[in-house]
């Protein structure tokens, strides 16, 4: 059996550094698929500043519909805008309207990884918040 080198802990002197779920958007709708772009992911630039996602941070997309998966970065789409937007190669790999679930992850020894909770939010159909968790407050409270 092939072991994904992500799920193997990272041995430094005699620190375990663990790979964790940072942030999660859960049931995302695919709204673009662009082929001919140079690739990435274009994500609401409000839903990637609320998960703590950076431009060009590596993401993992798990597609619900079909059972892709695969990495590639993340870049702002217009704040506000609710687009999910695949770009290059991925757009063959899912489709507008497909629901998703975007990942990005993070190291951390094996303390931080026991106090650490990852930002999450789930989507309705439109990627409209349903719930989340672990999301600063002040963030959710903004006035527009």
């Amino acid at each position: 059996m092939l072991v994904s080198r992500e799920l193997i802990p990272v041995h430094c002197g005699n620190i375990m550094i663990l790979t964790m779920l940072k942030a999660k958007l859960h049931q995302a709708a695919i709204t673009h698929a662009e082929l001919h772009y140079e690739g990435s992911c274009a994500i609401d630039e409000e839903l990637l500043e609320m998960l703590g996602i950076l431009v060009n941070e590596q993401i993992q997309i798990y597609n619900l519909n079909n059972g892709n998966r695969f990495t590639t970065y993340a870049i702002p789409a217009p704040r506000g805008s609710k687009m999910i937007s695949v770009n290059g190669a991925a757009a063959l790999l899912a489709s507008p309207n497909d629901r998703v679930i975007i990942c990005a992850y993070a190291m951390f020894d094996a303390v931080e990884a026991k106090q650490f909770n990852p930002a999450i939010a789930m989507l309705d159909e439109n990627n409209n918040i349903k719930s989340t968790k672990n999301i600063q407050q002040d963030f959710l409270c903004k006035e527009e």
